[in-house]
């Protein structure tokens, strides 16, 4: 099945059309499930999926990983997908764990048994995963280990769950109310058994991800096989990739980003090779992949990393390398200004064009002469092999941007949220608008609206964002208000992100409509723009803009304890007035130096916090954004103090 001019039920460009040339094609799938079946049957004995952080070690070509998610089908069969409701939707399996080959057997078995699942963290916390439970109806329950399973005793045996699959090879505990099984038992129970058929409306339930939940319960979004294959089916203009590819999993797959990113991949022949942020270095190296989907926290300890290898560098190589990136800085400017991607300057006059010409012709020597002596060599930090970094989930810092530029990795920056499967639009590699995320996907309409009157805005005019599309979701299940809050009568999504359009139609985000801080001056500041620009100080790790109702802005900050003990040495007092006045230089310098910048984006008063923001202690979301309203309210006698 190779995609054809003709075959698609979405409009292409001709571009599009020509790089997707012998890419495999999914349109005429009814089910995700489906995809299976084709990928056995064109990718055989390629390897699918590498998971080397477990013991044993697991390896399986496209037609065992087939093998093993019909065997995962035909167990849950035998165990019972029957709904006990009278429901137009498919019977609910509950899905609790993390990325693993397991996770993805499990997941796409459920699909192919018949069901749509409701996916979550093993790590999350009881409450949530017991009112998940309950909010899906779920059927059947399918855990990470025994561990997990602990953790939601007993209520767990008071849900309507019919039967628990752990998906550990623990022996399971024997309670006389639901029946539990482990992964080779139900592997086992399969083998005595044969694929019952399902048909699947494209229309139906395929999954429910469920919010993360900071202001109120999590809402269950509800996303149909039509919207995930049309990610399948439209990605191809994104990437191209080769048979045997590798790429490298990191993000949860439970989470729509990293899901997809994976379903993708795997549908054009790709070997995924799981890690973690432990093993990351280590497989970059052993792997040598040539695609790794991200987010930019991601990115950014990446690029830590390689600033710390600069500082350990002697003073005379630190100057040269120095050197090189400012050079190789102002090299890629030019080069942007006259292709027209430069963001801060999208229509360059002749003399500004002719200007640039003048500046790469001159500075190319020694743009290529550090990328022989310096560039390449950071090149190979990442195994050598990088075609693209796919980066969503958030913006992406310009110190990110230019740096990766600098040094050769394309990174390709996508936009989309959970309720939109998730990708809405996508840098090309043909025409990469940094600062941008990118022309919207096939079938994909933007629309940028006053926030107050709704009225659509002309481009480069900044407002809300909209977006219609065959990949936004069938609403919120069992919530039709919070529904028609998100979605209007035609059929117009409210991202709740705040941006624009430039003029061929790229969007540029510039922070969330809930995100923007008011000062008691009546204006709206963004504070993502400016985090990112402060995030450019060597000295400072992780950062969150504070002063709703403030007169001017306040920080809070997790300093880079590295790089302020290499400066100032070990015996460091974050209090001292030697630590403050360092700090308060790299914020005046840093917001001052950022393109657009204004007297009120100043950071007048902050505070320094010695413990990082993590996922562990609550304050990163599981994609590693800042939970600002955890935050806020964790450190909330620090902010009084600070602008008292």
């Amino acid at each position: 099945m190779k995609i054809q001019d003709t075959v698609s039920e979405y409009s292409f460009s001709d571009v599009e059309r020509y790089q997707m040339t012998g890419l495999v094609s999914y349109a005429e799938l009814q089910s995700v499930s489906e995809m299976w079946r084709i990928a056995a049957q064109q990718f055989k004995d390629v390897i699918a999926l590498i998971d080397p952080h477990v013991k044993p070690k697991v390896t399986l070509t496209y037609e065992q990983l087939y093998y093993q998610i019909q065997q995962f089908a035909i167990g849950i069969q035998v165990l019972g997908v029957a709904q006990d409701i009278e429901d137009s939707v498919l019977p609910r399996i509950a899905l609790f764990a993390d990325n693993s080959s397991r996770w993805i057997i499990a997941d796409q078995g459920i699909m192919m048994a018949g069901a749509a699942n409701a996916v979550r963290s093993s790590a999350a916390e009881k409450e949530e995963l017991l009112y998940i439970l309950e909010n899906s109806g779920s059927v059947g329950l399918v855990i990470e280990n025994l561990k997990t399973l602990n953790k939601l005793e007993p209520e767990v045996y008071s849900s309507k769950v019919q039967w628990i699959v752990l998906l550990s090879d623990e022996e399971p505990q024997t309670d006389p109310t639901i029946k539990t099984i482990n992964f080779n038992q139900l592997m086992q129970l399969a083998s005595n058994n044969s694929l019952k058929e399902v048909k699947i409306n494209r229309e139906q339930l395929a999954t429910l991800i469920y919010t993360s939940g900071t202001t109120g319960k999590p809402k269950g979004v509800m996303l149909t096989h039509s919207n995930l294959i049309h990610q399948l089916n439209t990605l191809t203009a994104i990437i191209q990739p080769v048979v045997g590819d590798k790429t490298l999993s990191i993000l949860p797959t439970w989470h729509s980003f990293g899901r997809i990113g994976e379903y993708y991949t795997l549908s054009q022949g790709c070997t995924q090779v799981y890690t973690n942020r432990r093993f990351l270095k280590q497989d970059l190296q052993e792997y040598k992949p040539q695609y790794v989907v991200g987010v930019p926290r991601l990115w950014e300890s990446i690029y830590e990393g390689i600033q710390k290898s600069f500082r350990e560098k002697s003073p005379r190589m630190q100057k040269l390398i120095n050197n090189f990136l400012a050079v190789s800085g102002k090299f890629i400017k030019a080069v942007r200004t006259w292709k027209g991607l430069d963001l801060q300057n999208l229509n360059p006059t002749r003399a500004e064009i002719m200007g640039a010409w003048t500046t790469t012709i001159l500075l190319a020597p020694l743009h290529f002469l550090g990328e022989m002596i310096v560039y390449k060599k950071i090149q190979q930090a990442t195994g050598g092999n990088v075609k693209q970094l796919i980066c969503g989930g958030g913006s992406l810092a310009q110190h990110l941007e230019d740096f990766f530029e600098i040094i050769g990795i394309d990174i390709l920056v996508g936009y989309g949220l959970t309720e939109t499967s998730p990708v809405l639009s996508a840098r090309r590699y043909y025409k990469n608008l940094r600062g941008s995320s990118g022309l919207p996907i096939a079938g994909t309409e933007f629309k940028i609206v006053d926030l107050e009157t709704r009225q659509t805005l002309p481009p480069m005019q900044k407002g809300l964002v909209m977006a219609r599309g065959p990949q936004i979701m069938k609403g919120y299940y069992l919530n039709p208000e919070a529904t028609r809050k998100a979605i209007d009568d035609q059929g117009w999504f409210d991202t709740g992100d705040i941006g624009w359009l430039t003029p061929d139609n790229q969007i540029v985000l510039t922070g969330r409509a809930k995100d923007t801080i008011v000062l008691t001056n009546g204006e709206n500041i963004e504070p993502q723009p400016i985090e990112d620009a402060c995030l450019r100080s060597a000295y400072i790790d992780q950062i969150m803009l504070v002063g709703q109702d403030e007169k001017y802005l306040g920080a809070l900050i997790v300093p880079n304890m590295e790089a302020l003990e290499t400066k100032l040495g070990s015996q460091l007092d974050l209090n001292s007035k030697v630590v403050r006045d360092l700090f308060r230089e790299e914020l005046n310098r840093e917001t001052r130096d950022r393109p657009g910048y204004r007297r009120d984006d100043e950071i007048l008063v902050f505070d320094l916090i010695p413990e990082p923001f993590t996922i562990e202690n609550g304050l990163l979301t599981q994609t590693l954004k800042i939970r600002r309203n955890v935050v806020m309210e964790r450190y909330q006698d620090i902010i009084r103090k600070m602008f008292k």
